[in-house]
């Protein structure tokens, strides 16, 4: 559970769930007051009780809340009326809960009562106000809220930390109080035995300034296994101290310090059970390290409390110093971008892209950048290898229909095709049966363990290609080629794991099927249109059908066309079913299922590509086959070309122009988007399964990438 408290005068708990997709849960929002900053409306300080059972929210003056959580079974959980623990005229610097086990929950506040000083005209009271540790008990039996201790502390405390093992009346709760210079452990309703006092070290060399003090700006605590605990605590130069206590009957009897790290000034610290130490830092980018070591066998020296007063007034004459060093303890794994803050900004486009970009001066003294924002995606380039010579087309396919992986990589050149073997790096194979002297079309895993190949002169059939382990020659079973006939060539194709429909020159259009025995069935009728051919498209057969339901054909004529290839009432396939007029002749077709807002979840899309440059997509009926809701944008000068992949676990469209953009269903809200890839310019791509990685293959000029 996770209570926020906004500008907007509500406190909001959530719930984070796993399923169907991470995200939080909202369980109750309550009002607490205006909105805006304001310094008397409760919401600037937040501290929860540890066991979850009640909260308190605090202005910067005057007013405090406290809220009960109540349990009624492991899931309805009841937000209580607020209790009030105003106090007027009083500043708040700090607020925690504290570890009081199952006891009435307490919190510690930070306070400073400027009352005497308002009716002093002559100012002279204010230097003689005292800042105050201030204890609230919440009695869950009365259901009311009591101020229940207070004791003087340092002037320049500014910040409080809870220290584990209170609860009993043996032994109260404890808490660190962290000040200029200094650090000093309470515990509640304690003696002055019960108070420890050390120094925050400083650096040591001959430009630090020995009259500017320290303070600890941010910290947690982190809790072992053993039930042992430390404290990371950070000063304004960005230098980590870890900070543990001797403890003897659960009392502190004296405080460590000692040198961990530095790294850049943070609001706040996470250290993860898995090892890693999230820094949400104070200006550039957010900070993901890993915990080496806890700092035990550094030569970095120690401090204790024992060698400092413990009068908050007193000064000591023991300055302890450090010299800073290396990280060591912890070592940086990863880095998330973010423009906090923006000092100066300017939107324009002198890279002559299709959108404008954000140019941004961002951070603060060493951690200044100077950034570039634009709405892209961004990819990770893995494989980046030169080809013999421009490649037009790249393709990926299986051997078998149970394959998990690609095995064959297919790059069909100016006049003909390379085979590559994809195993633990990329090689070149023989004797799969592929023809290798002409440029190929398409390369498909059809039946249960054929690959069909098509070139403008026919299709080939290869049946039962096999690798013997580390070997890049192969090894198959039947061959079959069927030719086109006479002074025509294969201008466009369409192929799934069971269908495959061809475009011939003379606008003919040939439809075949898997056989029984996994063989070519060429279907007994035919479409030969008056028009040129472009492209086609079949989509994926659906899970328990035999075969995809429609064929889009796309003709110079600046139109789609639907037909079927489930057979209608009177047995035919092939039938015109609807059409769709176009502004400039398609260059690329593709249907598939996608994720949407839909009753259903999901909708059959026909993707169509113009030679403009405009990307068109539409509904495609699946019962009918009807054209539905139409959306059209401009992707760029050149003509558009396509190529199904997968994005986060769900069907999408690589579509490419002048630059390359992806259409997919956005994970968390289901809305189809279509986004722009941060990378180069590319005329071929093919989804691609490796052994440790699944993505994107594609080619530009003589590079594959």
């Amino acid at each position: 559970m996770i209570a926020v408290t906004t500008d907007s005068g509500r406190l909001v708990t959530y719930e984070f769930e796993l399923e169907p997709h991470p995200h939080f849960e909202t369980i109750h929002f309550e009002t607490f007051g205006k909105s805006g900053i304001r310094r008397v409306v409760p919401g600037e300080y937040l501290g929860a009780d540890p066991k979850g059972r009640a909260f308190m929210v605090a202005s910067l003056e005057k007013n405090k809340l406290v809220y009960i959580l109540t349990r009624s079974g492991d899931t309805n959980i009841a937000i209580s009326s607020p209790l009030e623990a105003h106090k007027p005229q009083t500043l708040v610097f700090s607020l925690i809960g504290l570890d009081v086990n199952y006891a009435n929950p307490m919190f510690a506040a930070l306070e400073l009562d400027f009352s005497t000083a308002e009716v002093d005209p002559s100012g002279a009271a204010l230097h003689d106000l005292k800042k105050e540790l201030v204890v609230y008990e919440l009695d869950l039996g009365l259901n009311h809220i009591v101020r229940r201790w207070s004791r003087s502390v340092d002037r320049t405390a500014n910040c409080l930390f809870r220290v584990p093992g209170g609860g009993t009346p043996r032994i109260p709760s404890q808490v660190l109080v962290c000040g200029e210079d200094n650090i000093t452990y309470y515990r509640i309703h304690h003696t002055e035995t019960d108070v420890c006092r050390l120094a925050i070290p400083r650096r040591e060399g001959a430009t630090e300034d020995p009259n500017r003090k320290r303070s600890i700006v941010c910290g947690t605590l982190y809790t072992l296994k053993s039930g042992e605990f430390f404290y990371l605590l950070q000063t304004e130069d960005g230098d980590l101290f870890k900070l543990q206590m001797d403890m003897q009957n659960g009392c502190v009897r004296k405080m460590r310090i000692k040198y961990f790290d530095t790294v850049p000034v943070t609001t706040s610290i996470c250290i993860l059970r898995s090892g890693f130490v999230y820094l949400a830092c104070e200006s550039g980018d957010r900070l993901i390290y890993e915990l080496e070591t806890l700092g035990e066998d550094t030569d970095d020296p120690v401090f204790d409390s024992t060698q400092f007063p413990v009068d908050p007034e007193a000064s000591y004459d023991a300055v302890p110093f450090f010299k800073p060093r290396p990280l060591t303890n912890l070592n940086l794994v990863e880095s998330i971008p973010t423009l906090n803050p923006i000092v100066g900004m300017e939107v324009s486009n002198p890279a002559l892209e299709d959108a404008p970009q954000i140019y941004t001066i961002n951070g603060t003294g060493a951690r200044s950048t100077f950034r570039t924002t634009r709405n892209a995606l961004d990819v990770i380039e893995i494989i980046n290898s030169d080809l013999p010579s421009s490649a037009v087309k790249v393709l990926t396919s299986k051997l078998t229909v149970k394959d998990q992986q690609d095995t064959l990589i297919v790059l069909s050149l100016h006049s003909s095709t390379l085979v590559l073997k994809i195993d633990d790096i990329v090689t070149e194979c023989s004797n799969t049966g592929l023809l290798v002297d002409t440029s190929t079309l398409g390369i498909q895993q059809f039946g249960e363990d054929c690959v069909i190949q098509i070139h403008p002169k026919g299709i080939r059939h290869i049946e039962g290609i096999t690798f013997a382990d580390g070997s890049t020659t192969a090894e198959y079973s039947i061959l079959t080629d069927w030719p086109v006939p006479a002074h025509r060539t294969i201008v466009a194709c369409a192929t799934n794991n069971r269908q495959v429909a061809i475009a011939l020159s003379n606008g003919q259009i040939s439809y075949f099927e898997c056989d029984h025995d996994g063989s070519l069935a060429l279907a007994n009728q035919e479409v030969t249109l008056e028009t040129t051919i472009n492209c086609l498209a079949i989509p994926d057969v659906p899970e328990g059908n035999q075969r995809g339901f429609f064929l889009a054909v796309g003709c110079s004529d600046q139109t789609v066309r639907i037909y079927n290839l489930v057979p209608d009432q009177d047995g035919d396939i092939l039938q015109s079913i609807s059409v769709q007029g176009l502004s400039s002749p398609p260059s690329d077709l593709t249907i598939n299922f996608m994720t949407d807002k839909s009753p259903r979840g999901y909708n059959q899309f026909l993707h169509i590509g113009l030679r403009s440059g405009v990307y068109i997509r539409s509904v495609l009926d699946e019962m009918t086959g009807e054209i539905g809701v139409t959306r059209k944008r401009f992707l760029g000068p050149d003509a558009v070309t396509f190529a199904r992949v997968g994005a986060a676990g769900e069907p999408a469209v690589l579509a490419m122009s002048s630059r390359p953009w992806l259409a997919y269903a956005h994970p968390r809200t289901s809305v189809l988007q279509l986004t722009p890839l941060n990378d180069i310019p590319f005329k071929s791509a093919s989804d691609f399964t490796g052994l440790d990685v699944k993505g994107v293959i594609c080619v530009s000029g003589n590079q594959l990438r």
